[in-house]
């Protein structure tokens, strides 16, 4: 009764002095979590409680306006992302890191490893739960364990009652007669407190009484740790404390959910924040444990506008659910992502030559890779600058692009890059000592022959991230309209204001290698920044109507040290690093398909086929369109291969070093798990200021990998 009267006496205050009641609405699934509610309410009179039977029946008021915000789990956080709800995650949990571990908890010398887990009685968290379902019962389908064909054989609810003796799933309670709440103590087996082997600690008092032989919970859980122990994925058992090396995945925190509104979202989190004389983090003297929010919780972290189930759980976590729902395409066909207009047509002309492929666009790599992640598209080809991103956003790379026509037909495998080069004309009198305070062209923003590399070279050698300092002026697409790197680019040409001066695609004429060897033959740059290939592929009669006077002859390499100039051909030995090739990346889950498709695809439209009706590595209206042009076949990436394992160690910090620079970030909301830090932080988005950044928006510029790779020839469909 007292907190009613708070409540008012806040209206009535309100009301008095004209203030706006802006009550946040909080949605609570039991009667223990509904009187911390309660009590958070007399702290704080902005808040307001409202109480429903689940979180289903929660996500569902949020969507119609009756409540405002939950807290939910990964799998929760799933349902409430996909339509018809739509709700976003806009605060994060922080703990003692970013995330927690998945795990498999059994009692000391019970004598079963994981591959031995059919038969055993099973204590799960809650249908849909994260460590408690999704990811333990994906694991045992990915591992072969758990064979299930897909909903129109039988629910995977029946195959899991299958696979194990007895269990307790709360929730599960209406699914497959009943059969996976036979060990839980409620005849009602209710997704809520209600049910005491209900949640992580639910769960584990469900092994600790011995109704069950294996707990899947979080990491941090139980409580006795000397007479429990792991099981590992690798057949072994681990203690406790061991959740690092042995545990089944690293899963992204509980979020806050709400409707896509960004002033709801910062209400929310404002209310939150400037609660004092409550403590949110703790359920003590509530009846039951993790009420509103997990107890574990330190703080919060405000994600940023735009953030959606898919870029909050990741790629991973994602294709987990999904082989729960058999929630796959076709298994024989992909849509590809085309940046821009010209790569659009291309891909149109190839989706007309196939039933195999299909069409995605968006103007950026960047929302291109967000199409990836929320399933809209399957994959594209990327420079290395924007693999490593990729990874940070949970994507693979999955083929990669062969130069070397010889190398195709290896049996063994070989190593796919090429040469990033710094390229002057002849009588410039031009060296890599003298080049500050000249005008520089490169590929584009966060490219990778054309500025990962130099001005990692550069940052290391004066230490400072001030690039615009070093080059006053010159073109780098993908900048801010105002930096120094967008004075000389040229837009299309065309002599009106349409837009396209800087842009990171093919309407900047200076855009990509051959782009930016054109910044310098027409005087708007004193070096280039390309591949080593590009001079002669644009020179001696060679490339578009612009190179055809050309000399190769007439240009140089520079080289870093004491070498100076050299030949346009000495460039395996005048080059500024050996760089990785293009990479076709995409989610791990689409990962065999992809392959799949792009080997059928390759043995139609290749190099090798004569006279094909469509061309997969050759771009008639511009340049390196969907792959580059000088592409000889494509080769695929193994399996299990990071992105930060294809590009190897020697790229990585290079692009580790430009990251020393403040102004550079992620080129999409990178998935929370997947941002190391010493402290927790919210997912990040690129920012580019003075053309500074990792990825960028364009097309093309780079690369293969620096290290061992295995890697074999596409040959013909699986």
């Amino acid at each position: 009764m007292k907190h009613l009267l708070l409540s008012v006496l806040f209206c009535c205050l309100a009301t008095a002095f004209g203030v706006p009641i802006e009550v946040v609405r909080w949605c609570v699934t039991s009667l223990h979590e509904k009187q911390k509610c309660d009590a958070l309410v007399m702290s704080a009179p902005v808040f307001a409680c409202v109480l429903r039977t689940d979180a289903n029946d929660c996500i569902e008021a949020i969507k119609d306006g009756d409540a405002d915000a939950i807290t939910l789990d990964g799998g929760e956080i799933y349902t409430a992302g996909q339509h018809p709800y739509n709700l976003q995650p806009i605060i994060s949990e922080k703990y003692e890191s970013s995330c927690y571990y998945a795990v498999a908890v059994v009692k000391k010398y019970t004598g079963f490893s994981f591959q031995e887990l059919r038969g055993k009685k099973s204590c799960h968290t809650g249908i849909g739960k994260t460590a408690g379902w999704n990811i333990p019962i994906g694991t045992l389908l990915t591992t072969g364990q758990l064979v299930w064909s897909g909903q129109e054989d039988l629910p995977v609810e029946e195959a899991v009652s299958n696979f194990f003796s007895k269990s307790c799933v709360p929730g599960a309670g209406d699914l497959v007669g009943g059969k996976l709440c036979e060990l839980c103590l409620n005849d009602s087996c209710s997704k809520s407190a209600s049910e005491p082997y209900f949640g992580y600690a639910g769960a584990f008092k469900c092994l600790k009484d011995d109704a069950g032989d294996v707990a899947f919970i979080k990491h941090s859980t139980v409580p006795e740790k000397a007479n429990y122990e792991l099981l590992c994925l690798d057949g072994t058992r681990a203690p406790i404390d061991s959740y690092q090396t042995c545990n089944l995945a690293r899963v992204p925190g509980h979020a806050v959910v709400s409707r896509d509104d960004p002033e709801l979202a910062r209400r929310i989190f404002t209310a939150l924040t400037t609660v004092r004389g409550f403590n949110l983090f703790s359920s003590a003297g509530f009846g039951a444990a993790n009420l509103m929010f997990k107890d574990t919780t330190q703080s919060l972290v405000r994600l940023p506008n735009g953030t959606n189930s898919f870029l909050y759980l990741g790629a991973e976590y994602m294709a987990s659910i999904r082989s729960l729902k058999k929630d796959m395409e076709s298994m024989t066909a992909i849509t590809w992502c085309a940046v821009g207009h010209a790569e659009k047509t291309k891909c149109d002309t190839w989706s007309a030559e196939t039933n195999n492929v299909a069409c995605q666009t968006s103007q950026t790599v960047d929302g291109c890779f967000q199409r990836i992640m929320r399933q809209e598209a399957d994959a594209m080809s990327v420079d290395g600058g924007q693999v490593y991103t990729a990874g940070k956003c949970g994507l693979i790379p999955a083929m990669v692009e062969q130069y070397n026509q010889c190398k195709c037909g290896d049996e063994i495998p070989s190593q796919a890059n090429y040469f990033a080069v710094a390229v002057v004309k002849r009588d410039s009198g031009v060296t890599w000592d003298n080049l500050r305070n000249k005008s520089s062209c490169h590929t584009g923003v966060g490219k990778t022959a054309g500025w990962n590399i130099p001005m990692g070279l550069v940052h290391n050698r004066t230490g400072s991230c001030d690039f615009g300092g070093f080059f006053p002026s010159g073109c780098a697409p993908g900048s801010e309209p105002s930096s120094t790197f967008c004075q000389q680019c040229a837009g299309s040409g065309s002599g009106v204001e349409d837009g396209s001066k800087c842009s990171a695609s093919s309407v900047e004429k200076y855009y990509g290698y051959a782009g930016a060897f054109r910044c310098l033959v027409e005087d708007a740059g004193d070096v280039a920044f390309i591949k080593h290939t590009i001079v002669s592929e644009n020179s001696d009669g060679n490339g578009p109507a612009w190179a055809e006077a050309l000399n190769s002859s007439d240009y140089q390499l520079i080289c870093p040290g004491d070498v100076g100039r050299a030949e346009i051909s000495d460039f395996a030995s005048c080059n500024l690093a050996a760089v990785p090739s293009h990479a076709v990346i995409t989610r791990p889950d689409a990962r065999d398909r992809v392959v799949t498709t792009l080997l059928d695809q390759q043995s139609m439209f290749g190099t090798d086929v004569l006279d094909p009706s469509f061309r997969l590595y050759q771009s008639d209206a511009g340049n390196n369109l969907l792959f580059k042009d000088s592409t000889k076949c494509l080769q695929e990436v193994p399996s299990q291969t990071t992105a930060e394992a294809f590009l190897g160690p020697g790229y990585v910090n290079a692009i580790k070093s430009l990251r020393q620079c403040p102004e550079t970030t992620y080129s999409c909301h990178a998935p929370i798990c997947l941002v190391k830090s010493a402290r927790a932080r919210a997912p990040r988005k690129v920012t580019i200021h003075n053309g500074v950044g990792m990825a960028g928006g364009g097309r093309g510029g780079g690369e293969g990998r620096n290290g061992a790779l295995t890697q074999r020839r596409l040959k013909a469909p699986r």
